[in-house]
């Protein structure tokens, strides 16, 4: 099993559609309207499955999203730069992007046991390959 077959990235377009934040009228939702980022990742693949790293710098687990959808495993994460609320913004070249991949999962994987994990904005899954498509040694007795 190769990842092009077991992992893949999904359609790339559909990861940069516009996204519109929180707006209360039509006017704030176009002037606030941005674009998707694709988080740079790292697949790795052993006996046991897959270990996807992706970066999101400046995002915080509680503006992070991975879910599976179907067949297709979605990673959302909003970043957002450490500003005290008695600061105002006044002059910004940070940019704090949407963050959004999503990947294809096959039936030789078992997206029920995903693991996560979020590190100085590293985020970590563990996607273990389904029991059934795992390589295993096979005793051969003496007749």
């Amino acid at each position: 099993m190769n990842q092009n077959t077991a992992l893949r990235q999904s359609n790339p377009a559909r990861d940069v559609a516009p996204a519109t934040p929180d707006a209360d009228s039509a006017q704030g939702a176009a002037s606030q309207r941005t674009t998707a980022v694709l988080p740079p990742v790292d697949i790795f693949e052993d006996d046991a499955g897959f270990t996807v790293l992706a970066d999101l710098p400046g995002v915080a687990r509680d503006r992070l999203a991975v879910r599976v959808d179907g067949d297709s495993l979605v990673i959302e994460g909003a970043a957002a730069a450490p500003v005290g609320a008695d600061m105002t913004l006044i002059y910004g070249e940070v940019l704090n992007p949407l963050y959004r991949r999503t990947f294809t999962l096959s039936r030789e994987l078992d997206p029920a046991k995903i693991e996560a994990k979020l590190d100085n904005g590293v985020l970590r899954l563990t996607i273990p390959k389904a029991e059934e498509a795992r390589p295993r040694r096979i005793e051969v007795a003496l007749a």
